[in-house]
């Protein structure tokens, strides 16, 4: 045995025999610049796009989001259909979807919500095959598990460098957390990165890395970093969002749980996220430091921070552009997956660590079932988001809202669509009073020693319907538009069409 060759032709094992490369061959084939795309299309014909395929998308960008519509437009340009689309939510500027629904362009959606024009057709039934609205963490749960296999993530950054690596709070469109993204990056058969610009590699910190991405294309905007911080992220100044807000500080504080080194989260909606400024003031006359604040994270949030008053924020999603920035200046603003932000199957999710989380409600009943999905006349408005996650997880789950919106009541008998159960739900704040949840007795004694007035929520329910009458029931067909999936996958709830 004098060669190499002979001794592997007598015994390799079944393996396969090295073949000679040559090195300029070896050199094209990891050449420096071969994941960069010369367009959109040349990005989507590289990703191996087929008919039938699932496309996904993440919402750093909220209402400023422009990346879901560009590159839908070109998937429907190009011809393809029978699309299954996952992005991890959509909102009203995503109504373009529309059409690609009616040109059978997209023929499935999974998301956390659905807003305006286009969850005004779901809800009248545009889509044959009813909407998976899942929580945030109930999506990880479904790409773990096989259910919600994405063959192509279109996943919009800031900026990357040209190999791959990317965060979303380097450039000019800074968006923050890229939390929900980095799942799909993990997950996906192909990654596709657009981006404004690029960095010196490597682009560092990294959120996505370069063994994650496929291709990358430069394009001119990705999404409008000012409109992050609208709509349901909004910092309230309606003077009954903030009465509300200030209640639920004075739940926080009689709970038994507002003490050194507790933890907290705030859902969107003014009143959930105006409730960290009202807990200022009295953590720094007793002392006392949160040990984290997880979830949307909030230039209020970001403030107690640089003040002290919180030691760490875990970071899923920046909810504006000062939360955005601090990522890149605050070494404990940690940026986190949804993954580990709050999946149910995850080995360790950050929502199982939460003192008291503060959310927000559509509608929620005499049960303490929320909704957070359906407007009143039954028509999708809303979104899951991490509702059911948060909430299930927390030590104290409260939900602020007001007792009517207008001649509508938000508490009432049966929610029309139940996203958060009952159980779950331990404490509702409203402009009219205090229910604690009459399965924790342990709080209810404790915001009685506090001096804290209570309802039982059927009181609260008799209050709202005093003002406003009791709503007469909507009229459904038989049509499912939506099925609303619990975090650990299965049906909570069905939406059915309104019928006209």
């Amino acid at each position: 045995m004098t060669t190499r060759e002979q001794r592997v032709e007598k015994f390799n094992g079944g393996k396969a025999v090295y073949q000679a490369v040559p090195k300029a061959e070896s050199l094209a084939r990891t050449a420096k610049d071969r994941k960069i795309c010369d367009s959109l299309e040349d990005a989507i014909r590289r990703s191996g796009l087929k008919d039938g395929m699932t496309v996904s998308f993440h919402h750093a960008f909220r209402g400023g989001d422009f990346v879901v519509n560009m590159v839908m437009d070109k998937i429907a340009e190009m011809g393809f259909k029978n699309l299954t689309l996952a992005s991890s939510s959509l909102i009203d500027s995503h109504f373009p979807i529309v059409e690609h629904i009616k040109n059978g362009v997209v023929t499935k959606i999974y998301s956390s919500g659905l807003r305006g024009k286009l969850a005004d057709e779901i809800s009248k039934g545009i889509l044959a095959e009813p909407v998976n609205i899942h929580s945030h963490g109930g999506r990880v749960h479904l790409v773990k598990s096989g259910e919600l296999k994405i063959d192509v993530a279109f996943l919009g950054v800031p900026c990357c460098d040209k190999f791959g690596n990317a965060n979303g709070f380097t450039g000019k469109s800074k968006c923050g957390s890229l939390g929900y993204a980095r799942v799909d990056a993990e997950f996906a058969d192909k990654v596709v990165l657009l981006t404004e610009e690029f960095g010196e590699y490597p682009l560092h910190p990294i959120s996505i890395a370069q063994d994650q991405v496929d291709l990358i294309v430069q394009v001119d905007a990705v999404g409008d970093p000012k409109k992050i911080g609208g709509g349901a992220t909004r910092m309230t100044t309606n003077p009954r969002e903030l009465l509300i807000a200030r209640k639920c500080a004075e739940v926080i504080f009689g709970s038994g749980y507002f003490k050194d080194g507790f933890s907290f989260q705030t859902g969107s909606g003014g009143a959930a996220l105006a409730v960290s400024r009202f807990m200022e003031e009295k953590m720094r006359r007793e002392n006392i430091t949160a040990s984290f604040a997880l979830g949307g994270i909030t230039s209020s949030m970001v403030a107690l921070h640089e003040a002290g008053l919180i030691k760490k924020l875990i970071d899923v999603q920046s909810f504006d552009k000062d939360a955005a920035e601090s990522l890149a200046r605050n070494p404990n603003h940690i940026e986190v997956s949804a993954n580990q932000y709050a999946n149910y199957s995850s080995k360790g999710a950050s929502v199982e660590r939460l003192d008291v989380v503060i959310l927000s409600a559509l509608e929620i009943d005499t049960k303490f079932n929320v909704n957070v999905l359906t407007g009143s006349d039954g028509v999708i408005r809303g979104a899951s988001g991490g509702h059911c996650d948060t909430a299930s997880s927390a030590q104290v789950a409260i939900i602020v809202a007001p007792l009517v919106r207008g001649r509508i009541p938000t508490v009432v008998e049966n929610v029309i669509t139940c996203v958060t159960p009952g159980e779950n739900i331990d404490v509702l704040v409203t402009d009219h009073g205090v229910a604690v949840n009459p399965k924790r007795p342990d709080l209810i004694e404790k915001l009685t020693e506090a001096g804290i007035q209570l309802f039982t929520i059927e009181q609260l329910c008799e209050r709202a319907y005093s003002i406003t009458g009791k709503p007469k029931d909507i009229e459904f067909t038989d049509k499912p538009v939506a099925v609303v999936r619990y975090r650990d996958g299965s049906v909570i709830d069905t939406v059915y069409q309104v019928k006209a």
